[in-house]
Parts: structure tokens; C-alpha cells; sequence
């Protein structure tokens, strides 16, 4: 047997430092995210919270219609530093039978769609937010999708994946947030997971034949920004080395309580547009595998009114076409 392959050993040239509010352990970084939150808001077990339908580039670059449903349920059992999906979870696990109503509600009311994604804020295969003798009535609701997404931190990788395989008419695609492969960074998200970890999930699925895509942050916390592109593109080259079909590269934004605290005291500041915009280019130059960049709220990256428009236009063209398109230039900034 093939042993196997460690993290790669990425060094910062930058010294990284804790900073003084953020607790060096696992269960005080709980407390600290903990107590920064603010309220949740009101989601309810019957509906999901979210669904809609847009376009993306396939793995065959045919572009097609994806239906996204955000189903409502229980909150993500870790509490990292940069997660405000917590806000629109409930504080118990959805009754029986809920899941396939809230998909019920979404498909009812959106078009068709060859590919369906279930993000539910955490994990698809965490037990307490999506019941697996509820399996076998999700995956009758989606047959006649070629491919069916779903997300899952890497702890959770198991045997539930085959079983949710076998279930499914289509081809099953796990979405995983590797965040980073700065592994210093990545241990002070509070992710409770390492590069090794992340590793032995993706051999596992592959093993499987299931499909993995990854979610990347640019400008993370506890990264300094002169850092970010860099860190970015070499995340998703980590990604694609171990298997990953596309990586969505996401902007970190503040908002969720830990972050505001630490934009407060100087330890975080979002990004900048341009810090997006170079690590998509170079992210898709890689030519390793799909790149999208996300593009809600971009606006709040940019100080210019006048350029913001078409720079968005841009991201977006690039995420359809995967194709470098070049940037306009802009006279007032």
C-alpha cells in the first residue's frame, strides 16, 4: 500500500502572530467566537432558508443551470473564527422528515436544473443536522439530477457518503472548505482540522468515485495581507493536487462578531477587490481545474462607484467562460 502523502511544509516569509485577544486552545477559541455573536436570524425547520437558480461552468465546461437550496437546520458542531453561516440555523435538529419538505418547497417553486447543490451551513453527513435514515427520501426527490453537491467537513467523510452514493441516480460531488494550506493559519481558524486531515477525506472520496470540490478564503485572518494572493493560489493549487474538480475562491468578510472584534483592534481588515481579482487570475492560470470567485457583495470590497460595475461584470464573465478575460481600466481610481 502506497503511503501517504504528508501536507507540503508552506513557509511564511512573514513571522505570524496570535493576536492577544484570540485564545491559543480549541475550547477557549469556542468561547471567544461564542460570545462575540450577535443574534440568529429566524429560520424556520418547515422551509429553506435560501434557493435559487444560476448559472456555472460543468466539469466539461458546458455551462448550465444549478439549482442551490439552503436547507434550514441544525448549527455546524465547530466554531470557526471566519463562519457567520451560523446565523441562519436553529439551536435543535429539524424534526423527521423535514429536510425532504424543505426540498419539496424549493424544487416545487424553481426551474429545472441538471445539477442540485445542498448546502446546509454545516455538514450533510453530521447526523444531527441531516438524519441518514432520511437519505433514501432526499435522494427520491432528487432523481433526474446528473449531479448532486453536497458539503461536509472532512471529519465527517465516512461510510454515510457511500451509502448516500448508492441512493442517488446521479453523480455525488462533496464540497469542502479547505479555507487555507497555510497549515499555522489554518490551526488558528479553529477549523479542528489539519492538511493531513483534509488529505485522507479526499483520498477517501476518491476512493468512492465520488467528485470533491473546495472552498478557499482569500485574505483569511491571522494572514497578513501582503500574503493573501499568494496563500490563495497556493490553496488552490493544494486543492487541485489532491483531487478537487473547482475551487471557489471566497473573500472573507466581517460580520460575523470574532471578525468585527478583530477589525476593532487592527488584527483583521477584509480584503480588497483587487486581492480577489489577482488571486482569480492566477488561481485560473493554474490550468489545474475550475476556479470561481464569489461575487455576492462585492461592492463593499471596492472604494470606487465607478469602476465596481464592470468589475463584476468581469468576474462573473470569467467564472462562465473560465477563460482570463483582461481588466478595463478605470479613470478615477
Amino acid at each position: 500500500m502506497d503511503a501517504r502523502p504528508s501536507a507540503p511544509n508552506y513557509v511564511s516569509n512573514i513571522v505570524h502572530t496570535t493576536p492577544p485577544h484570540h485564545p491559543p486552545r480549541s475550547a477557549a477559541r469556542d468561547a471567544f467566537v461564542l460570545g462575540h455573536r450577535g443574534a440568529r436570524n429566524v429560520v424556520h425547520a418547515d422551509r429553506p432558508y435560501a434557493f435559487f437558480v444560476e448559472e456555472e461552468a460543468g466539469p466539461s465546461g458546458d455551462v448550465g443551470p444549478v439549482a442551490t437550496i439552503f436547507l434550514t437546520n441544525r448549527e455546524c458542531p465547530y466554531r470557526c473564527v471566519m463562519c457567520d453561516l451560523w446565523r441562519n440555523t436553529l439551536a435543535v435538529s429539524v424534526p423527521s422528515g423535514a429536510i425532504a419538505r424543505q426540498i419539496d418547497v424549493a424544487l416545487a417553486a424553481l426551474p429545472a436544473a441538471a445539477t442540485v447543490k445542498l448546502y446546509n451551513s454545516g455538514s450533510f453527513f453530521d447526523h444531527r443536522a441531516i438524519p441518514p435514515d432520511e437519505y433514501e427520501a432526499i435522494a427520491r426527490r432528487l432523481r433526474g439530477f446528473d449531479r448532486v453537491i453536497v458539503e461536509c467537513h472532512p471529519s465527517l467523510v465516512g461510510d454515510d457518503v457511500l451509502r448516500f452514493r448508492d441512493l442517488l441516480e446521479g453523480r455525488l460531488e462533496v464540497a469542502m472548505g479547505l479555507e487555507t494550506a497555510h497549515p499555522a493559519v489554518l490551526e488558528q481558524l479553529n477549523k479542528r482540522m489539519t492538511l493531513e486531515s483534509y488529505i485522507a477525506a479526499t483520498e477517501r472520496l476518491r476512493g468512492y468515485g465520488v467528485d470533491t470540490r473546495a472552498f478557499v478564503l482569500v485574505q483569511p485572518p491571522f494572514l497578513p495581507a501582503a500574503e493573501a494572493v499568494d496563500w490563495a493560489v497556493r490553496s488552490a493549487a493544494f486543492a487541485f493536487e489532491h483531487g478537487a474538480g473547482a475551487v471557489s475562491l471566497i473573500p472573507v468578510r466581517a460580520g460575523n462578531g470574532a471578525l468585527d472584534a478583530m477589525v476593532a483592534d487592527g488584527s483583521f481588515r477584509e480584503p480588497h477587490l483587487s486581492t480577489l481579482e489577482d488571486a482569480f487570475d492566477a488561481a485560473l492560470a493554474l490550468g489545474a481545474g475550475r476556479v470561481f470567485a464569489d461575487t455576492w457583495d462585492l461592492a463593499r470590497f471596492s472604494s470606487c462607484a465607478r469602476c465596481i460595475d464592470a468589475r463584476l461584470r468581469r468576474l462573473m464573465d470569467m467564472n462562465l467562460t473560465q477563460r482570463l478575460i483582461a481588466r478595463a481600466g478605470c479613470d478615477a481610481c
